[in-house]
């Protein structure tokens, strides 16, 4: 079982790095073009999937600094839709659909019958009021 083990890593490493090196978007990728790191990681399985995962692409906070490159020339990408400030300001332009109007309308006569009924319980429990005491 030892002797198929780290053949089986290296075998694992391999097809994960070339799937990543394959997937990965281009402006994501440095040092090299995209199609010379696929080219070294399928020649060199072994050293060249630890250089790819070295060096091969932005990772973490770098992957998320800019389109461009690392030096903050370009836009900046945001990881979420809620850390975009363009999309959270197009969801205050947007007009309330009618299932969210429906609802607040909802919500208004629930709050109107509950004010209705907290007066109607003071007045009753209040002898200054004509309630009983």
């Amino acid at each position: 079982m030892l002797r198929i083990l780290p053949p089986l890593l290296v075998l694992a490493l391999w097809i994960w790095a070339f799937i990543d090196c394959l997937t990965t978007p281009e402006e994501e990728v440095r040092h090299l073009p995209k199609a010379a790191w696929v080219i070294i990681v399928l020649l060199f399985p072994l050293v060249g999937s630890v250089a790819w995962l070295a060096a091969g692409r932005w990772r973490g906070r770098a992957a998320a600094r800019t389109a461009s490159g690392p030096d903050g020339a370009g836009r900046t990408r945001p990881m979420a839709p809620d850390d975009d400030p363009e999309f959270l300001a197009s969801l205050d332009k947007e007009t309330p659909h009618k299932e969210d109007r429906r609802h607040e309308d909802m919500l208004r006569r629930w709050e109107a019958d509950l004010c209705r009924r907290e007066e109607e319980l003071r007045r009753k429990g209040h002898p200054e009021d004509g309630g009983p005491a």
